[in-house]
């Protein structure tokens, strides 16, 4: 029997000029309640860039799920979506990568 092949969630996100404080607590704070309210979520892990340099996007996510159908089920989780209309209104740029590990 196969074992199941875990699924690591890459997100990064440039955003758009006169993003504020405001809108970036308002963003950690939707990311920080789905780990709690998606039991799909294995790992979650975000945060801020630090190194501001000229190849550096502003924010990034890496999450963790069991399998690619856990995935599909946190990405169509209604509290997912709240949060991800919130990231697109925010953000110039978005890139994601998914792979196994």
């Amino acid at each position: 029997m196969a074992e199941a092949t875990m699924i690591k969630h890459v997100v990064v996100m440039k955003f758009k000029p006169g993003v504020s404080e405001e809108d970036l607590t308002q963003l950690e704070q939707g990311l920080e309640r789905l780990p709690g309210t998606i039991p799909e979520i294995l790992s979650y892990d975000f945060g801020r860039d630090i190194v501001h340099s000229p190849r550096s996007f502003d924010f990034a996510l890496v999450s963790s799920f069991a399998d690619m159908e856990a995935l599909k089920r946190y990405q169509a989780h209604p509290e997912h979506m709240k949060v991800l209309e919130l990231v697109r209104s925010l953000c110039g740029q978005i890139i994601a990568v998914d792979f196994t590990f």
